[in-house]
């Protein structure tokens, strides 16, 4: 149920976000929209405003938008066709553009939950209440032995305490103003984990920078897979098609809301680089074509462009079956 329930959450605010973008900024320059929906398959819902129709759709898997003679020829002087190569470049460039926001601010979000990770072995935070505060351990103390083993970096602080027996004391050495103290500190439980209520740092520059820094990082090693993808370091079955999301998507609502933000902003920045590869069928694909036709100022053959978005849809579906099958169905062990 909590998969089902957060998969539904996720898809459809990573796909109504891009389609949102296609659609405000189809708005902005002036295209005609004809349908804006939520949702895909039989309409359960309709309103109309102005010269565009609001529709909520029974299957909870994304959304579209549909602007007069994107997919059909039209004569309106504001339909997706006849309007300016760059007006029409920005609409599908939107899409991306919405999913990176979702990535950084969602990263935002999270840091501002759990605070900025750092190499560093010294405290950001102490929550309230919680097993550290009780035995006076404090924000800016630095944390150099659990249980007599040397700590040199927050990832060993997390680890040490972690793998820890909730309810059990444990001996934690602080560095204090040069002078060194011994805590006795009893961890509690929370999401299956061992932890004392200790942080990173919160500091509102940093959170934002984080959200920043953690979205280019996702994008750059995405393209470091792509790179492998085609040199042959990385092979296809390693990748992750519907089924290994909605497994990992299952794995993270079962341990709280920090992980399902985590993987929401992950989906959110691979997603926007997925759709900008210029592979027809994709935004990236249609950009290519889009900035031809600026640069030549003479549109793609019709024939030659829905043949290329053919292909480009075949290669995708082929890829998503062949990385499910041998990827996801293999590795989860979904067929005995």
């Amino acid at each position: 149920m909590y998969t089902a329930l957060g998969s539904i959450f996720i898809f459809m605010l990573v796909i109504l976000l891009h389609e949102l973008g296609h659609f405000t900024v189809a708005k902005l320059v002036g295209i005609k929209v004809n349908e804006f929906s939520i949702g895909m398959g039989p309409k359960l819902l309709q309103k109309e405003s102005g010269e565009t129709k609001y529709s909520l759709r029974l299957l909870p898997i994304g959304g579209f938008v549909a602007m007069e003679g994107e997919e059909e020829e039209s004569d309106d002087p504001r339909s997706f066709s006849n309007v300016s190569a760059p007006k029409r470049m920005a609409v599908v460039i939107a899409g991306v553009v919405m999913n990176l926001i979702l990535a950084i601010v969602t990263f935002i979000i999270l840091a501002a939950m759990i605070g900025v990770p750092s190499n560093s072995n010294t405290i950001g935070s102490v929550k309230a209440d919680s097993p550290a505060m009780e035995a006076d351990i404090r924000s800016g103390d630095k944390i150099v032995e659990i249980e007599g083993k040397s700590i040199n970096s927050w990832n060993e602080i997390v680890e040490t305490i972690s793998v820890k027996e909730a309810n059990q004391q444990i001996s934690i050495t602080i560095e204090r103003n040069s002078e060194k103290l011994i805590k006795q500190v009893i961890p509690v439980n929370y999401e299956g984990k061992s932890v004392i209520g200790i942080g990173f740092s919160k500091n509102i520059l940093s959170v934002i920078k984080y959200g920043f820094t953690k979205t280019f990082d996702v994008i750059a090693e995405v393209f470091s897979v792509l790179k492998g993808l085609f040199a042959g370091g990385v092979d296809l079955s390693m990748l992750s098609g519907p089924v290994g999301l909605i497994s990992a998507i299952g794995q993270a609502t079962s341990t709280g809301i920090t992980s399902v933000l985590f993987l929401l902003g992950l989906i959110s920045a691979n997603l926007a680089v997925v759709n900008i590869l210029p592979i027809p069928a994709l935004d990236g694909g249609k950009l290519v074509f889009l900035l031809f036709e600026w640069i030549t100022g003479k549109k793609i053959n019709e024939k030659i462009e829905n043949a290329l978005s053919l292909a480009g849809l075949v290669f995708l579906f082929g890829l998503m079956l062949y990385v499910t099958v041998f990827g996801d169905l293999i590795r989860l062990d979904i067929l005995g």
